[in-house]
Parts: structure tokens; C-alpha cells; sequence
């Protein structure tokens, strides 16, 4: 996600990094069924206890279901790690060479945050593995809040100098290319900002020591407040330059990555109303989540039109997703269809059927889940299609 993406089929991106966010992804999709679909009383997630419970007293549907969220959290679970571990190889091969050398003094530089991005990512994808595989991990889930938190402040504290060295750059001494920003390439830094704030929002909203809840409130918060500044910056900055000079294909999935910031932020939203709720006595109630909630989704809606537009406009699909060119920022492509997939979910769940408007499991709520189901298969064939694409050559190692 910067203003030029490596071309070079034999190179390396760091927006490679993105190929491993949305495996992870599309391992909280799958958790989401569970999230969603299976009994946790006393929980504000299932654990291993409640998923075996309900497929023990379950119909042959329920325990399908489980097998296959189980099964698709595992898979997309072990891809996000694979891909994790060779982006992290290639990363430290390439970057003392002179490519790296040559981003850093570009708009381009801000690419570099794929990395903690992912990172991140990784952090919830373990914690997901460790709720739905480990028993009795519930029992000490206490002692890894904290740990949470330090990790996430770990990889807030790379985002904030990988970020602070850009912003000194080129508030400094210049050099910052506006007529090459024609994308939302710059929002990268508030996505990796986000995802560290959600992370953090995490103890928050599970923890039930206060003083824990409101570390991860007081953290989560400076960390949403970064990804608005961040990313409000970053959203006029691109406009103006595709006002100018209209979008580059190459960089034209930036268009959509305030999508996933946006599911983000609202998880995050979620997670700090819960806590406050229950040790502050704090509650929004149904009403207001169902409105914030739908705030969210149409201001997603509207971006995904927009960037679905442009898209389609330059013909990207059928030149770098089935066609015969490659560039790593199609993996851009995939965290829109998670971030999608998981707010649908949520609006269904804790905005439609907590208010009451939807019963839970009616013929209406199937009706408003199957989109959602649509679009996680989707994107798990764009996942699909790019992995092919990207690391089917022995070169990939993958």
C-alpha cells in the first residue's frame, strides 16, 4: 500500500506481509460462527468446553458447522503462520539491499507498516487457536491479559517509530510526492494502529480485574484516537491527488482499506462499551450499538462502492487477479471481504437481534447471514487465486 508496488516478479514487497493478514482474516470469519452460532453463557467468546458441549448435544447441522469453523480456523490459522514466518525471511534478506534503500525515501516508506500490521493480526490469531483448541485455558485467561497487552504495546511502540521516522522524513526535509498519492496508500499507518488498538480493547472488554479493564480502555483509546487523526489525514491527502490525477491500477485496493479500519475500530468500539458496562457501570444498550453498528456498515458500503467503481472502471481484476499480471497490493483486496464478512456478523448479532428487530436463527436472520456467507467464500477464493498466483514458483518458497 504505497504509491508503487514491486513489479518485479522475481522481488519482494513488504506488502507481502497483507498475504498473511488475510489468512488470519479469514480465520476470525470462521470464529465468528462460533462467536455467533454456539451457547457461551457466562463468556463473551465460546472456549473449547462450549464448543465440545454443543457439538455433543447438537443436531447433525450444528456439529457440521462446528467441524467446519473448527476446521477452517486451524487451516487459515497455519497459512497466516507459514506466511507470517516467510514474509519475515524475506523481509530480513531484502532489507539492507538497495530496494529497501529506495523505498524509504519514497512515499513508499509507509509500506513498511504491513509489517506490525501483521503482526497483530498474528497475536489474535494465536489467542483464537488457544480459546478454540486448549481446555481450561478460560481458567487463566486472566494471567495472558496482561501479557496481551504488553505484546501489543510492543508492536504499537514498532507502528509509532516505523511512523514517526516517515512523518520527520518528509516534515523535514520534504520530498513527500503528492502527485504519486493518488490512492489511499498513506491509510496503511492507521490500519497497523488500529489493529494495535484492538488488540488492546481485547482485556478491556473480557478482562474481569478492573484495573486490567482499564489499562486496555486508557491504551485502546490513544490508539483510536491515532487511527482517526491518521487516517482522516490520509483520506483528504488521496483525495486530492485522485482529483488531480485520477487512480494508478496498481495501488487503485488502497481505495477500499478504510473498510477493514473501519470493522476495526468498531470491534474496538464494541470491546470498550462491554468493559465499561461492566466495571463502570456504562452501558450504550441495544439501541445504540444497533445505530452505531449501522453506521459502520454504511460508511463501509459507500467506500466498497467507490473502490468497486474504480475497480471496475480500470479493469484490475482481470489484469492482476485473472489475468496474467502480479503485484502484491492485490492482497489489499482480501481484508475489505473479511472486514465485511465480520460486520455483517456482528450487525446481525449485536445490532438486528439484540435489539429485537431479528429473532436469532429465524428464516429472516439465515436470509441476512447468507451475503455474509457469500462474501467469506469469496474471498476465500481470492485467496486462493492469489496464493496461486504469488507462491506457486519454487522462487516463493511457499
Amino acid at each position: 500500500m504505497a504509491a508503487s508496488t514491486t513489479t518485479d516478479p522475481d522481488g519482494y514487497s513488504p506488502l507481502y506481509f497483507l498475504s498473511s493478514l488475510g489468512a488470519g482474516g479469514l480465520a476470525v470469519t470462521f470464529f465468528m460462527w462460533l462467536m455467533h452460532w454456539t451457547p457461551h453463557p457466562g463468556k463473551s467468546v465460546p472456549v473449547f468446553e462450549d464448543i465440545a458441549k454443543a457439538f455433543e448435544a447438537g443436531d447433525l447441522a450444528m456439529r457440521a458447522m462446528l467441524l467446519l469453523a473448527v476446521a477452517g480456523i486451524v487451516y487459515y490459522a497455519v497459512l497466516n503462520i507459514k506466511l507470517l514466518v516467510w514474509n519475515l525471511q524475506r523481509y530480513r534478506a531484502w532489507k539492507g539491499g538497495g530496494e529497501h534503500a529506495k523505498l524509504i525515501a519514497s512515499n513508499g516508506e509507509t509500506q513498511l507498516l504491513a509489517l506490525p500490521l501483521a503482526l497483530g493480526m498474528n497475536v489474535n490469531v494465536l489467542f483464537i487457536l488457544g480459546l478454540v483448541l486448549v481446555p481450561g485455558l478460560w481458567s487463566v485467561v486472566e494471567y495472558l491479559f496482561p501479557a496481551a497487552i504488553v505484546v501489543f504495546l510492543a508492536i504499537g511502540v514498532m507502528v509509532l517509530r516505523m511512523l514517526g521516522r516517515f512523518y520527520v522524513r518528509v516534515l523535514t526535509a520534504g520530498g513527500f510526492n503528492c502527485a504519486a498519492n493518488n490512492s489511499f496508500a498513506q491509510a496503511l499507518p492507521a490500519f497497523a494502529l488500529a489493529m494495535v488498538g484492538v488488540g488492546l480493547a481485547a482485556p478491556a472488554g473480557l478482562s474481569s480485574v478492573a484495573p486490567i479493564s482499564g489499562a486496555g480502555l486508557v491504551l485502546s483509546t490513544f490508539f483510536l484516537v491515532a487511527t482517526a487523526l491518521t487516517g482522516a489525514t490520509a483520506l483528504l491527502l488521496g483525495l486530492r491527488s485522485l482529483l488531480e490525477h485520477g487512480a494508478d491500477i496498481e495501488t487503485a485496493p488502497t481505495l477500499s482499506v478504510f473498510i477493514p479500519v473501519l470493522t476495526i475500530v468498531a470491534i474496538l468500539s464494541l470491546r470498550q462499551g462491554h468493559g465499561l458496562h461492566e466495571h463502570f457501570a456504562l452501558d450504550s444498550g441495544a439501541g445504540d450499538r444497533l445505530m452505531a453498528l449501522s453506521q459502520f456498515l454504511s460508511a463501509q458500503l459507500l467506500f466498497g462502492l467507490f473502490a468497486g467503481a474504480i475497480l471496475n472502471k480500470l479493469g484490475y481484476a482481470k489484469r492482476f487477479v485473472t489475468g496474467p499480471e502480479s503485484s502484491p497490493g492485490s492482497y489489499a483486496l482480501v481484508c475489505p471481504g473479511v472486514a465485511l464478512v465480520v460486520m455483517l456478523q456482528f450487525w446481525l448479532n449485536r445490532g438486528l437481534a439484540d435489539a429485537g428487530l431479528v429473532a436469532k436463527f429465524s428464516f429472516a436472520y439465515w436470509a441476512l447471514t447468507a451475503p455474509g456467507l457469500a462474501l467469506q467464500f469469496a474471498t476465500m477464493w481470492l485467496v486462493f487465486m492469489l496464493n496461486r498466483k504469488h507462491f506457486r514458483k519454487p522462487k516463493h518458497g511457499c
